[in-house]
């Protein structure tokens, strides 16, 4: 179906429902980036690496939308669900705010995640600032399944980077990690260490997610070498279900939401 222009695909993979989560932790783990952990049994049995929840925060009259945040592991036994998220606005500052043992009402599981192969041998995985997030859910599925990766991460500064210890816990491959300003691993952006190891190594897929010049430059050159690549393409999902068409990616296909259609995109489709 269309809004605005604007392709949505009819359904989620899954159907979406609203639940009722319990908070049982909402700490700071990075400089300004805290680590949601939620109780919901239904959500942590439901979601795929790659995919969203939006949360509705409230507290203040021109917080009206929900947050649209990715989640980095879930705990289907347990009914947890593990989210990461910026300080970027009120609505994620209000949400920071709230309390361990309170209840928050959570629209998902949303939109189409990393289609990931238990047959792939070696996967790549690059991701800058934000974008770790997503591909962090992606790193702890190929641990779960016994697929090995290597990961690049990069961020501004060293005090932003939270997911590094965690990764080398998970993979026997390597972690790369860079910084802007050079203040741990290598200075730079995580494009230059991604190029390098798909010119050394033989991948069977790479999955990116970061700022657009990033995956633009990481998915080309995974073209040029034969290699399946998928992006995870950052917007501003503030519905979750296509009614808003504030999350347009242009593709191949025409102008596409990203809440339904992606946020995962082939690399090829995306029209950068």
């Amino acid at each position: 179906m269309k809004i605005a222009g604007i392709e949505y695909p009819a359904l989620a993979p899954v159907e979406a429902a609203c639940h009722r989560a319990r908070i049982a932790e909402n700490r700071i783990v990075a400089e300004g980036i805290m680590r949601l952990t939620l109780e919901c049994a239904d959500l942590a049995r439901a979601l795929e690496p790659g995919q969203f929840v939006n949360v509705a925060v409230g507290g203040e009259p021109r917080q009206l939308a929900r947050i649209p945040l990715s989640f980095v592991a879930t705990q289907a036994q347990e009914g947890l669900v593990h989210i990461v998220y910026a300080l970027l606005g009120p609505g994620t500052r209000r949400l920071a705010r709230i309390l361990e043992g309170e209840e928050l009402d959570v629209l998902g599981p949303l939109g189409h995640g990393w289609r990931l192969d238990e047959g792939a041998a070696r996967v790549l995985l690059v991701s800058g600032g934000t974008g770790t997030v997503p591909v962090y859910a992606a790193a702890v599925w190929c641990h779960r399944h016994g697929i090995a990766f290597d990961a690049v991460v990069g961020a501004r500064h060293r005090e932003l980077h939270w997911a590094v210890d965690r990764l080398r816990e998970r993979t026997s491959g390597d972690v790369v990690v860079t910084t802007d300003d050079g203040s741990l691993g290598e200075r730079g952006f995580a494009t230059g260490p991604a190029l390098r190891l798909m010119g050394e190594r033989a991948y069977d897929l790479v999955l990116a997610c970061g700022p657009e010049p990033l995956m633009q430059t990481v998915s080309a050159r995974a073209t040029e070498l034969g290699i399946p690549c998928q992006v995870s393409m950052e917007r501003t999902m503030a519905c979750g279900f296509g009614a808003c068409s504030t999350c347009a990616v242009k593709t191949t296909g025409g102008m596409k939401g990203a809440c339904k259609a992606g946020p995962v995109f082939d690399a090829r489709e995306v029209i950068w």
